[in-house]
């Protein structure tokens, strides 16, 4: 990929790759290029080159693996799902390599918590649509996603209510469909306690009386004239999660 622009810094050459690993277009264990072709390619010292490798490192998203040079590691990041609606619109990719999802269940249910009736603007005991699964990464739970959608959503895209995994997301769907477009509103992230279904769900082993933090964050989506899905993401402890600036 030719990517030659005079006056690239070393944080320029660590977004390029950072941005490369997160869309999934290099795996875990794939090889960089070499200190000499990432100093040619964007034409800057091998110094530079060097210090934007150590940030890669420092962030856990490459590793030294000598003769073989720098490779991305393992379980580099675990991302939201709002990002794998970028990522599936960027390249079509639905999971990074080495990434399943289990556990999908799809239920009807009335809604009582007052941040999902606030975000999608229902009464409680309002009815909506419930889709979870976990996703996984080298058959290790990294987290779990958790979307709900009220019945207008519903309505123009039905396939949500059913008990199978989504072909194409929701937002392409209802803007081909309605003509609406689907925007997506701010990403926030909160810790609090993790229930025992969650526990569960991650496999995490704890005692009953024991508190286990877990950090989750949220996105609501909206058509230009009401709320149209709420969606978690609830991580295990230990997942490094991308934070948009």
């Amino acid at each position: 990929m030719a990517y030659k622009s005079p006056g690239k810094g070393y944080a320029d050459v660590a977004d390029h790759f950072r941005a490369r690993i997160k869309s999934g277009e290099l795996a875990p264990g794939d090889t960089l290029p070499s200190v000499a072709e990432i100093r040619d390619q964007f034409d800057v010292a091998t110094k530079t080159v060097s210090r934007a490798l150590g940030v890669l490192k420092s962030e856990g998203l490459v590793t030294s693996r000598g003769s073989l040079g720098t490779v991305v590691a393992k379980s580099a990041l675990v991302i939201t799902g709002s990002d794998r609606l970028n990522r599936m619109a960027q390249n079509g990719l639905q999971y990074a390599p080495g990434e399943t999802s289990t556990g999908h269940r799809v239920m009807r249910r009335s809604v009582h918590d007052a941040e999902v009736c606030k975000a999608l603007d229902l009464e409680p005991g309002s009815e909506v649509v419930i889709r979870i699964r976990v996703f996984q990464q080298d058959g290790r739970p990294t987290s779990v996603g958790v979307s709900v959608y009220p019945p207008h959503t519903v309505a123009a895209v039905p396939e949500l209510a059913e008990d199978v995994r989504m072909i194409r997301q929701f937002d392409e769907l209802y803007t081909e469909r309605t003509g609406r477009e689907v925007v997506k509103g701010q990403r926030t992230a909160h810790a609090r306690q993790a229930s025992q279904d969650e526990l569960n769900s991650l496999e995490i082993d704890a005692p009953s009386h024991s508190a286990v933090a877990i950090l989750v964050t949220e996105i609501t989506f909206h058509d230009d004239e009401r709320p149209l899905g709420y969606w978690e993401d609830i991580y295990a402890p230990g997942s490094r999660v991308p934070i948009p600036d």
